[in-house]
């Protein structure tokens, strides 16, 4: 059940023309709200390369796109700007931003080197703050993007046997062939949209496996890493408007790809989430959010990255959400998991985390999020947090106690 949070009457007057009924309010009775940081995935792009899927697996050709492979378009950037107009209106309401340009150093946007990200944040900017000026920080290249792609060098310290026993143990009977039985009927079902003959097909006929690395997470590999990719890519030619004639070439419906999408989270559950893999992945983000929260931070801090960075995080501090018309911990197209620093009357602070997402219908027909159409919110209870005022508030001390060696 979701926690259900009341708003005194003034703050509630400023959001009544904004608020959906799946915009959780936080309580306002002697909690100021100080700084806010988000990580936020990138909205949508075109696949990242040509074959969506190996040899064997579909020889369809896929949709055209209007932009490049793995780069921002153009909805994908009207999606992001619409999330920036709602943002403001949400925070400004509760007292964390006036009306006009923030005051200079206020705000810190940064993302990872790719153009999808960087554009993400600007985007997202261009709603939040209209005709003001804040710069984008991101790295040149892959190499100095230690913050978003820092497990991609293959650092010495990262032990590969380690993350590899983390993840086959949550594997059913530590088995991933066990895995892939008992996702047969959803694999079966994406044979179908990809007009992949049965019953040689290799997604019902090829065993899945998780193979290890050296100094990096497992890599998952045959049918249940392919099932992620040609799912999101599904969800993408969905998100961009293609006409459902051409979405998944005809053979797919909206429903059927909410199904399909299960694939998405379940390689997160291995690849990410694991408990060593997530401390090794998100140690850099994780010290940029607590850096944000801290007393020299700004108020608002928005980091642009990609779904693993978030499913990485989620995994750090064991957060699970669940957005409507998607599986649980998946992780949409501008979606950010998201963390507020809050103080009350005493002095005492405290930290709620919450994760903001559109819903794919939102995103799709790029609704206006304002009257009775608000993104979706949920305040997510933080494991392990101690002393809290709420069950989804946590102590500072607290909370960068889960930091504590990163």
């Amino acid at each position: 059940m979701k926690p259900i949070f009341l708003l005194s009457a003034a703050l509630l007057a400023g959001c009544a023309a904004t608020l959906g009924p799946t915009a959780a309010v936080p309580a306002a009775e002697g909690l100021e709200l100080e700084k806010v940081v988000m990580l936020m995935r990138h909205g949508i792009r075109p696949p990242t390369k040509p074959q969506v899927v190996p040899p064997g697996y579909s020889n369809e050709p896929w949709p055209n796109w209007p932009v490049d492979f793995g780069l921002l378009t153009p909805r994908g950037a009207a999606g992001a700007r619409l999330l920036g107009e709602s943002d403001r209106i949400w925070f400004g309401a509760r007292g964390l931003f006036p009306a006009g340009c923030p005051a200079a150093g206020s705000i810190v946007l940064k993302a990872s080197y790719k153009q999808r990200t960087i554009r993400t944040a600007e985007s997202w900017a261009d709603g939040f703050m209209p005709g003001c000026t804040a710069p984008v920080a991101h790295p040149a290249d892959e190499a100095g993007d230690a913050i978003f792609h820092g497990l991609e060098s293959g650092p010495a310290w990262f032990d590969g046997q380690r993350a590899y026993d983390a993840a086959i143990a949550q594997a059913p009977g530590g088995d991933i062939a066990a895995e892939t039985a008992r996702h047969r009927g959803e694999l079966t079902l994406l044979a179908k949209v990809l007009n992949c003959p049965m019953p040689a097909c290799p997604l019902t006929a090829e065993p899945s496996r998780l193979v290890g690395q050296t100094h990096d997470r497992p890599d998952m590999e045959g049918p249940l890493d392919v099932a992620s990719t040609a799912s999101q890519t599904l969800l993408l030619e969905y998100l961009e408007g293609m006409p459902m004639s051409e979405v998944g070439w005809g053979r797919v419906s909206r429903a059927e790809i909410e199904t399909l999408l299960r694939f998405h989270p379940l390689k997160f559950r291995y690849a990410n989430r694991p408990a060593y893999i997530a401390r090794g992945a998100a140690r850099a983000i994780v010290g940029e959010i607590v850096a944000a929260l801290s007393e020299q931070g700004p108020k608002l801090t928005l980091l642009a990255g990609h779904d693993t960075n978030v499913a990485d995080v989620g995994g750090y501090f064991d957060l699970h959400w669940h957005v409507p018309s998607y599986p649980a911990d998946e992780v949409p197209p501008g979606s950010a998991l998201g963390f507020e620093l809050v103080r009350d009357a005493k002095g005492g602070r405290y930290v709620r985390a919450f994760y903001r997402a559109q819903t794919m219908d939102q995103l799709r027909d790029l609704e206006p999020l304002n009257a009775g159409k608000a993104p979706f919110r949920e305040y997510l209870p933080i494991p392990g947090c101690g002393n809290s005022t709420a069950a989804t508030a946590c102590s500072w001390a607290a909370f960068t106690g889960l930091t504590a060696g990163d």
